[in-house]
């Protein structure tokens, strides 16, 4: 936990093999990280591991990853697009918010729940397909997301939670079947 917390000057890193988690905000405000590279090993990304790392646009999460913490990649507004891995059940709360940036966000079938203020302020989304094993959307998961025109739900989604969509100005179709 808070390996590397802080040290703005840090650009790039390569995890190396053999490691399993990524500790609770271990790369917290390290603005300069630009690249990162996670090997297949890593099972669990911790809570705010990522969090308010402004210079990272990309990055690629292994499908070893089972776990994403609350908070991960919490205000990273350079982020621009996420492939959350197959094998991943809950996107946790705040995972994604104020990540201005992302335009483009893939939630796979083994995802049940969208934590509260998962894409919170996330104004670069125009667009999200929620997967019919997304059982519970959570209170302001989608809140502000200004850009955002279309929401697909499949079947199977059961609770929407105060203010899901909130502020979501631009939303002109959302599909439930």
């Amino acid at each position: 936990d808070d390996a590397f917390n802080s040290c703005y000057n840090l650009t790039s890193i390569k995890i190396p093999k053999g490691v399993t988690k990524i500790g609770a905000y271990a790369f917290c405000d390290c603005d300069g990280l630009t690249s990162i590279e996670i090997p297949e090993s890593v099972t669990e990304i911790g809570n705010g591991a990522f969090s308010d790392c402004d210079g990272l646009t990309s990055i690629e999460i292994p499908e070893s990853v089972t776990k994403i913490g609350k908070s991960a990649f919490y205000g990273c507004s350079g982020l621009t697009s996420i492939e959350i891995p197959e094998g991943v059940t809950e996107i946790g709360d705040f995972t994604f918010h104020h990540c201005s940036g992302l335009t483009s966000v893939y939630i796979p079938e083994s995802v049940t729940e969208i934590g509260m203020g998962a894409f919170n302020d996330c104004s670069g989304l125009t667009e999200i397909h929620i997967p019919g094993n997304v059982m519970t959307i959570g209170a302001g998961a989608f809140r502000d997301c200004s850009k955002l025109e279309q929401v697909y739900m499949d079947y199977g989604t059961t609770v929407i939670d105060n203010n899901a969509f909130r502020g979501c100005t631009g939303l002109t179709s959302i599909f439930i079947p």
